[in-house]
């Protein structure tokens, strides 16, 4: 259902019964595990898949520095220059 290296593809899936009775496939609660991550100050050319990258070779799991953030739209984490931002293994 989900690429290997998506932030969902370990996660564990129930079918979830609708108000119409309907059943459809949902993916369960997903716990953030705690961060240790360095500041980074956001410049104006950051973007999460290129720190990414530079932690760890793979520019699609921008969503460890998602998580590092506890950010539900990973967008916003490099919307404003000059934030401090989370940065796992950094």
């Amino acid at each position: 259902m989900f690429l290997e290296s998506s932030r969902y593809a370990d996660v564990g899936r129930d079918d979830v019964r609708l108000a119409d009775g309907r059943t459809v496939p949902a993916i369960r609660l997903r716990r953030l595990p705690p961060s240790n991550g360095e500041p980074h100050v956001v410049t104006g050319s950051d973007r999460l898949d290129v720190l990414a990258y530079a932690i760890d070779d793979d520019g699609t799991r921008w969503w460890h520095v998602a998580d590092a953030n506890t950010a539900l739209d990973a967008r916003e984490l490099t919307a404003e220059m000059g934030a401090v931002i989370r940065v796992p293994g950094a």
